[in-house]
């Protein structure tokens, strides 16, 4: 990852950390990310800490296994992960202030002896090969900038028979028409996304790297009312967000990522993209 990329996703994170944690998680959840409502799930918190299910059954998550959460954001899952299985999880993200959050949670919640964190780019860890029998990745391989090389370090960092679990944003096609492309890229860029593939490009780039049962299950059904929710918050805020922008109370990365988050919905509407659950395995 180039120096000016990592640079605009750690402002990114730090700049709407304000954002996420009054408008989004709660300290039971923190999690910076979407939510899965299905029949058992009766509210916004429901169905954050439900993907995490949702997730884990898909990945095959057993006591035993030790896992890399790449991209952990501030340690939502990972703690989710360390308080329902005896596993031992490793969260990474780019973002110093998120490690630290991580960290004092781990320790308040006592499960820091099976949790660590550190501050790495998850398509160049320090790690060995061989380390994990589990990656987990939610809602952060969208932000490598080459997702090959994503899947290179998964490749290497998995053990023989380890599987990857993901959750992210697919977009439908390659190319859009440009007025689709303009749409999807008003969504990215405020959340410092470069680009998001399709399918058959995470297909290519996995199998190349030697994984196999390559699966991407179309989720959003049961995703978009928590992509709806975000859009009507945003939407009903919006001419606050001009104001406060205006008298220089939000910057142009809250602004940004304001602006974003109205046309994620709309992009999802015009059908330039989908929530998808992918897997896979090393064997």
């Amino acid at each position: 990852m180039d120096a000016e990329y990592r640079k605009s996703i750690i402002s990114y994170y730090d700049n709407t950390r304000l954002d996420y944690r009054v408008l989004w998680f709660s300290k039971k959840t923190r999690a910076v990310h979407f939510g899965y409502y299905d029949h058992e799930v009766k509210s916004h918190s429901e169905a954050l800490l439900n993907l995490n299910k949702v997730m884990a059954l898909k990945g095959g998550v057993k006591d035993g296994d030790i896992i890399l959460d790449a991209g952990c954001g501030r340690g939502g899952s990972s703690l989710w992960l360390a308080e329902n299985y005896k596993v031992h999880v490793t969260g990474i993200t780019l973002v110093p202030h998120q490690v630290e959050k991580a960290q004092k949670a781990a320790r308040k919640s006592q499960l820091d002896s099976r949790i660590s964190f550190s501050e790495q780019d998850y398509s160049n860890t320090n790690f060995k090969d061989n380390t994990f029998s589990l990656i987990w990745a939610c809602e952060s391989m969208c932000h490598a900038s080459e997702k090959l090389n994503f899947y290179k370090e998964a490749f290497r960092l998995l053990k023989p028979g380890g599987r990857l679990i993901c959750a992210d944003y697919f977009r439908a096609k390659r190319p859009l028409l440009p007025q689709g492309e303009k749409l999807l890229h008003d969504w990215l860029d405020g959340w410092s996304i470069k680009d998001i593939d399709e399918a058959s490009e995470h297909q290519r780039h996995a199998e190349n790297c030697g994984f196999t049962e390559f699966e991407i299950e179309n989720i959003t059904e049961y995703t978009k009312p928590s992509l709806k929710h975000l859009h009507s918050m945003a939407s009903k805020l919006w001419s606050l967000g001009i104001f406060l922008k205006g008298i220089g109370l939000r910057n142009k990365v809250n602004h940004g990522n304001h602006f974003s988050s109205i046309k994620q919905f709309e992009a999802l509407e015009n059908k330039l993209w989908y929530y998808g659950l992918l897997s896979l395995k090393k064997v």
